[in-house]
């Protein structure tokens, strides 16, 4: 494949790291949560209902998003608010939202 460019060159760590990062990402769970938390920050109670699921599932979602450092929580109060601090979710979530809006 002479003359095309592939862009930038990502070391097989690199590679490896975006790999664990979007399989995290790849849930319908997930995906739901980040884009809210585009939009706004949010509690577990509140994710956990808006995708239907119990609050221990939630926390666990939430907690491997964490991991890869797409999210982070502050407490106000009594409650821990989630949001989202990872800058390219943004642009992800605008390439799914686009190709799998109806």
């Amino acid at each position: 494949m002479k003359g095309r460019s592939t862009g930038a060159t990502l070391s097989e760590e690199a590679f490896s790291q975006a790999a664990e990062c979007l399989k995290i990402l790849a849930h319908p769970h997930r995906l739901k949560m980040v884009q809210m938390l585009l939009h706004g920050n949010y509690t577990v109670g509140e994710l956990a209902e808006a995708c239907g699921i119990q609050s221990h599932m939630a926390s666990e979602h939430l907690r491997l998003m964490q991991r890869c450092q797409f999210l982070d929580s502050e407490r106000e109060g009594r409650s821990i608010y989630y949001k989202v601090i990872e800058p390219h979710l943004e642009q992800i979530m605008a390439c799914i939202e686009s190709r799998f809006s109806q």
